[in-house]
């Protein structure tokens, strides 16, 4: 998805405008994380850029987007510009729990 999402249209209240664009954000992320993964694919990520045009938009994190919509709307904003492209992901393994140490039993007075 890259599109520029517009907060200011007249005729629209703008709490339910931005409802809507982040509706339509959540219905295209749950449409690309429901394809079926390639074969060693665990997951589908996100690549994720964020800005007020295409030309200045910045690599953000991808739980970071709520957040930043949020700002630009709180700034009173026009619009912002948003790139998410869907890349498979590949858990990384848990490094092994430490073992854990014997205690010793040390009642005995004798």
């Amino acid at each position: 998805m890259k599109k520029t999402f517009q907060l200011q249209v007249e005729g629209k209240h703008p709490d339910r405008l931005l409802e809507a664009i982040k509706h339509e954000i959540r219905k295209y992320i749950k449409r690309e994380q429901n394809k079926a993964r390639p074969v060693g694919v665990d997951f589908w990520d996100f690549d994720c850029r964020f800005g007020s045009s295409e030309a200045t938009a910045a690599v953000i994190e991808f739980a970071d987007i709520t957040a930043r919509i949020n700002a630009y709307a709180a700034d009173k904003a026009d619009a912002f510009y948003l790139e998410l492209l869907a890349k498979p992901g590949v858990k990384k393994p848990r490094p092994p729990a430490p073992a854990p140490i014997a205690e010793t039993d040390d009642t005995s007075d004798a």
